[in-house]
């Protein structure tokens, strides 16, 4: 079943996928109708139906229809594009993902993501904060609302109780706990909506507290 943020600028909608739970997320421009959809995980009748369902929101208010300006792969694993090549086709849409990432994702990616790249499209736009150690070239994607508490989508690199897997890898960990730290937490407030890759998501202030905790642990 799909959710909704509708928010001043834009809506956010989302839509639970295969028996994995993965989270695709559409953001849809209340001006112009422009649209980004993030990790066409699978089942690509839900996201067709997501899709309508997001230009229906820019119909009721806007001129014209709803584009899908661009399609972001928060990451290579294979359970976050199952449906991209499908969404390609029904969109015409340019690709884009991590850097490291690019040579692991079968469909062709058009547009190469850096740490602290910015996006723009037509009512919005997004920041590409790289966070490494779920992949080498994971990237979460900050959308700042000028109404109200920022909304980040996050992959599989932040949950609510701790980072992404790292397969016990120490090295991994460290990468994706420093980063998170550094990138996330040090960087956004406490009122920032995180939308993870996978279920439920949080708030940084409710999982700030348990920094140290994560730490300890070792994931």
């Amino acid at each position: 079943m799909g959710r909704m943020i509708d928010l001043t600028d834009v809506t956010i909608r989302s839509v639970s996928v295969s028996a994995m739970d993965n989270n695709v997320y559409l953001l849809t421009s209340k001006t112009s109708g422009d649209q980004v959809l993030i990790d066409a995980a699978d089942d690509f009748s839900a996201i067709r139906k997501l899709l309508d369902e997001g230009a229906a929101d820019y119909a009721q208010g806007g001129t014209g229809q709803a584009q899908v300006k661009l399609i972001v792969t928060t990451h290579s694993h294979w359970d976050h594009v199952r449906a991209l090549t499908e969404a390609v086709e029904a969109t015409g849409a340019p690709t884009a993902a991590g850097t490291e990432d690019i040579d692991a994702i079968a469909v062709p990616t058009d547009i190469a993501l850096e740490h602290g790249d910015i996006r723009w499209f037509d009512g919005f736009e997004l920041e590409a904060i790289k966070l490494r150690g779920h992949t080498p070239g994971s990237v979460a994607l900050l959308y700042r609302d000028p109404h109200g508490p920022a909304h980040l989508f996050t992959g599989d690199s932040l949950f609510p109780g701790g980072v992404g897997n790292t397969d016990k890898d120490p090295a991994r960990f460290a990468s994706l706990y420093r980063d998170v730290v550094d990138r996330v937490f040090a960087y956004l407030p406490d009122d920032t909506v995180v939308h993870p890759g996978h279920g439920k998501g949080t708030t940084l202030g409710a999982e700030r507290p348990h920094l140290q905790e994560w730490k300890e642990r070792g994931w």
